[in-house]
């Protein structure tokens, strides 16, 4: 594989990561914080319900979640490609 081959193969898996980290990222904090907190105001956590735990809390640390996947990711995806430190 050529120089240039491996260049966009890395960069489109690295493309991919981050799409689906900010699809996850948009699920959690405007679906189940904004768009379905409805639907889920009737389920208690904590003394209030998940719609406004979500939008409170649960957001910020999916958010978290979301970082440390994405380093670990990425530390594998250099590795793959052999642009690793």
């Amino acid at each position: 594989m050529s120089d240039r081959q491996s260049s966009n193969a890395y960069w489109q898996a690295n493309l991919r990561i981050i799409y689906v980290c900010i699809a996850i990222w948009a699920l959690v904090s405007y679906g189940f914080g904004i768009i379905l907190r409805p639907l889920l105001s009737s389920i208690p956590v904590g003394g209030t319900d998940l719609g406004f735990w979500f939008a409170q809390q649960g957001s910020i640390l999916c958010f978290i979640a979301l970082i440390f996947f994405y380093t670990w990711r990425m530390n594998r995806l250099d590795a793959e490609h052999g642009v690793d430190e």
